[in-house]
């Protein structure tokens, strides 16, 4: 990783858009300023290069292969906290501000940046919702659950009632934001950067469509592992 130090920040960026977050975070400019090496970005900025490197190598790790229908139910809903609802929580603040700045810039020539911020921010306060009632009310009851099997005692029916009824609800809303992100990579031309794009455009885009694949993998674990083993585990408990 040493020898980014002496690579453009925007080359850098250009070849994996995911530096484009760290770069963010410690205020340098791979836009604008992308010319200049990282190394010199770094003395800019008063920037470690230590500290930037690490994250950088981070930021670019590809997670191995799984088989998540291996896992246990809580096992499964920790990969998908740390993971997947992580993922969105730490996406949501540099894509609304790269959009923000693409409308300020670019929205005169491409009025469809306007539409895609607008549905992007609703499926970022939706979903941040959406975690937060899977985080407090469902998968703690489906770790519970599992918890009883092993320990052999009698676990308490749910406030919610069966556990279908949240499930439902769940399923539901990923529907609504998998239909979102259709729209928005309609909007945007499956993710594609105008000629006139900047390196912000690329950075935003290639960021969409990431949170987009990333929310397939997301809903996935969740609709054809997570729900159908909990509620096999649910009806086996209550019987």
């Amino acid at each position: 990783m040493e020898n980014l130090s002496k690579r453009k920040v925007g080359g850098i960026v250009a070849e994996n858009f995911r530096a484009a977050k760290v770069f963010t975070e410690y205020g340098i400019d791979f836009c604008c300023k992308g010319g200049i090496s990282l190394e010199k970005a770094c003395e800019i900025n008063d920037v470690s290069m230590e500290n930037i490197l690490k994250d950088l190598e981070n930021a670019v790790i590809i997670p191995e292969e799984v088989h998540f229908k291996e896992f246990g139910l809580t096992d499964l809903i920790n990969h998908i906290t740390t993971t997947h609802h992580r993922y969105v929580e730490n996406s949501i603040p540099p894509l609304k501000a790269y959009l923000q700045k693409l409308v300020l810039v670019h929205g005169e020539r491409h009025p469809e940046l306007e539409q895609i911020k607008e549905q992007f921010f609703q499926a970022a306060d939706a979903l941040t919702t959406h975690m937060k009632k899977e985080e407090l009310i469902l998968f703690p009851y489906v770790k519970a659950m599992e918890e009883a099997k092993s320990s052999h005692f009698t676990l308490s029916k749910p406030h919610f009632g069966a556990i279908e009824n949240p499930i439902n609800m769940m399923q539901d809303e990923h529907e609504t934001e998998g239909e979102r992100f259709r729209l928005i990579s309609e909007l945007s031309d499956g993710y594609r950067t105008p000629s006139d794009g900047c390196q912000t455009y690329k950075v935003a885009f290639a960021m969409l469509q990431e949170f987009e694949e990333d929310l397939h993998k997301h809903i996935h674990l969740e609709n054809n592992i997570l729900f159908p083993k909990a509620t096999e585990l649910y009806h086996q408990l209550n019987p």
